[in-house]
């Protein structure tokens, strides 16, 4: 087929009004080529490895939307699958802005209230072709929903056999929360293979059949594969913002194949989805706030190869689901209630050498993890043996199941005294009871467990903290059971001492019209950077139930310490607490890493180093002067897939008495860094 260059018609014939395509923001010399010939649109891109991106669009109504997904190497066209159509879901439900804390709430249970599914539809309308540094869009014009509109997004990323599909949709209503099930679909099935690892890493292949029902899968890494004797197509969502906040990382099944899935989708399909019922706990889905655009979106992955070659491909973009090494760093996880010990340890129950959970962050390459045991299920306010004896339980696991090159340390969400929820992470083993009787003293000795300290309020919970040098914290805050805090107690001693560490962040709520995650939290850290607090923000998990064949990898994150080593149990971790309180750590979802950031205050430069997965998005330089914030974005859309670069960026302080880093990227992974105060 013969295509012509839209620029080029409209150059000749600028009165010409019925082409369906717009290239006017198309840079030609992108390394990108678009061609369009009638209601047709040919791009190809750079994809690596010598090999070319092809796509062939048709916006005929009566034509599925992908005529073609291939890929090009010298110079020879191959199509890996023909015919298919982006499907998408979306799931209405109400957001409860009322009875807590707005659209920071996360104990709302969204699918127990009415709710409907609607299949979203695409009325092939205009389209228009935008170069953004090394991606280009193009978006078409017509995507409807009950009470949204927008349109449809295919971005494609040079240098990377990588593209992304996103239905980008807005609503005026009010009070509204959703989530997503997408897909693409075949008019006719012609698939050879349908592909996914099992939970155990094993792949695993079925031959699909035209007639079978859809069916969903519990897999690892989040992909299901198509393949054809041409190639292969991996689908994958973003692997941490598709997963909206919940207590336990559960899988549920994210991945489906089959025909009519939930006897909505027309056609055999391949795609993601949720569970609208998710842990049958708090279930607050997406936040949808009127006028912002919901990016409804997962990735594609072009691959010439097998399906358990092109799975590999799509790991190398999370590490494998695992945080890597780095030289000078040690990685910590925070704030799970796995409760090991009341379950298992104090149940009777058989203790495993290696218990699972262990096994899980150990793959996960978390070099030390701060547990946040006995939330609800133990007594700690006595009986004081009853509290002694599970306290000395929980040490003795963690000192067993600690080693040269894992460090198991025991912490709690106590919940008592000062507000709102909060962490304790003491840097050695401490017997403290969460009560004082009339007459008893503050501190005595055991025969058993030696000194033995009893808390009876705030005042005497500081003075705890500045006897073993511990830290404490707010979990979740100004959320959950910490909503209002630390607000409500930024002027009390504890929490102006330097013992009381700052907040934790995990992303609540879950907005799909955000570049970046978790903004509740890096707001608060801003908010104590201008209240003048030299307080620091640590990620946090706070999930549940830890096994092997959850999904534990999208609701993780993890701190990496400027440590060498890992301290021996038996020695004590105060390097580990001292790294925390001195703000040497930067936190990330895994994807994005800042081994270096630095302030030089001779020439008003940051500068930071910086190695990635996914295409960055920006990095943002923040700052504060007591009052304001101010925002200088650094736009990183000329990056490709997998690099490393060190950035010196002039910045003006004058007035400012802090700085601070963020980097995102497409996926809204990212990674953020400490507060440095200027002089």
């Amino acid at each position: 087929m013969k295509f012509t260059l839209f620029v080029a018609i409209v150059t000749l014939f600028p009165f010409i009004t019925w082409s369906q395509f717009n290239l006017e923001k198309f840079d030609r010399k992108s390394g990108v080529s678009v061609k369009t010939e009638k209601k047709e649109l040919m791009i190809r891109w750079p994809a690596g490895e010598q090999e070319v991106g092809q796509l062939l669009l048709s916006l005929d109504k009566a034509t599925p939307l992908f005529k073609s997904i291939g890929l090009v190497k010298n110079g020879s066209s191959t199509a890996i699958i023909k015919g298919l159509d982006p499907s998408f879901l979306l799931t209405i439900g109400k957001r409860d802005l009322i009875s807590q804390n707005g659209w920071n709430i996360f104990f709302d249970k969204v699918p127990l209230k009415p709710h409907k599914t609607h299949v979203v539809q695409l009325d092939k309308k205009n389209a228009s072709v935008t170069t953004k540094g090394a991606s280009t869009i193009i978006a078409i014009d017509g995507v409807t929903s009950l009470g949204f509109t927008g349109k449809l997004e295919i971005t494609v990323y040079n240098g990377s056999p990588l593209f992304n599909i996103a239905a980008v949709i807005s609503t005026a209503i009010d009070s509204t929360a959703i989530l997503y099930d997408a897909g693409l679909v075949n008019r006719q099935q012609n698939w050879e293979q349908v592909a996914w690892s099992n939970t155990d890493g094993q792949m695993q292949n079925i031959k699909p059949v035209n007639s079978d029902t859809a069916k969903n899968e519990m897999v690892k890494y989040r992909t299901i594969i198509g393949h054809t004797k041409n190639g292969s197509l991996a689908i994958f969502p973003a692997p941490h913002q598709y997963f909206y906040p919940l207590d336990e990382a559960f899988n549920l099944k994210f991945v489906w194949h089959g025909n009519q899935y939930r006897k909505m989708v027309n056609g055999y399909g391949l795609g993601i989805r949720q569970d609208l019922y998710g842990d049958n706990r708090f279930v607050p889905w997406f936040n949808a706030p009127p006028g912002t655009h919901q990016r409804m979106n997962f990735f594609c992955l072009l691959s010439a190869k097998d399906e358990a070659t092109t799975l590999q491909s799509v790991k190398k973009f999370t590490n494998n689901d695992r945080y890597v090494s780095l030289p000078g760093y040690k990685t910590l996880s925070s704030h799970f209630h796995n409760e090991f010990i009341m379950k298992v340890v104090l149940a009777g129950k058989p203790v495993p050498d290696t218990p699972n959970f262990v096994k899980v962050f150990k793959d996960l390459g978390v070099d030390i993890v701060h547990l946040g045991e006995f939330h609800y299920t133990a007594h700690p306010k006595g009986p004081d043996e009853t509290r002694l004896k599970e306290l000395h339980a929980l040490f003795e696991q963690c000192r067993r199941l600690s080693d040269k090159e894992f460090l198991l340390l025991p912490g709690e969400e106590p919940n008592e005294f000062l507000g709102g929820h909060w962490l304790q992470f003491f840097p050695k083993p401490v017997y403290w009871i969460m009560s004082r009787k009339e007459g008893q003293p503050m501190v005595s000795e055991h025969p058993q467990y030696g000194t033995v300290y009893r808390i009876a309020n705030a005042a005497e919970m500081l003075e705890l903290l500045e006897k073993v040098n511990g830290l404490a914290w707010t979990a979740h805050p100004r959320t959950k059971g910490s909503t209002g805090y630390p607000d409500k107690y930024k002027n009390e001693k504890f929490f102006l001492s330097d013992r009381f560490f700052g907040a934790a962040w995990k992303p609540i709520p879950a907005d799909l019209s955000q570049p970046r995650l978790g903004k509740r939290v890096l707001d608060l850290l801003d908010d104590m950077n201008n209240w003048g607090l030299n307080k620091k923000i640590l990620a946090e998990a706070d999930v549940f139930t830890i096994e092997p064949e959850n999904e534990m990898y999208a609701h993780m994150n993890v701190n990496y310490l400027q440590l060498d080593a890992i301290p021996h149990y038996e020695d004590g971790w105060q390097p580990v607490i001292d790294a925390l309180q001195k703000g040497k750590f930067f936190s990330t979802t895994g994807e994005v890493l800042i081994p270096k950031f630095s302030f030089d205050n001779k020439t008003n430069t940051v500068e930071f180093d910086l190695s990635w997965t996914f295409p960055l998005n920006f990095a943002e330089i923040i700052s504060g002067d007591g009052n304001q914030v101010y925002r200088q974005q650094i736009n990183l859309d000329t990056t490709t897939a997998f690099g490393k670069k060190n950035f010196k960026v002039p910045v003006n302080v004058s007035g400012k008495k802090w700085v601070r880093l963020e980097v995102w990227d497409v996926a809204a992974n990212g990674a953020f860094t400490q507060t440095i105060w200027l002089p």
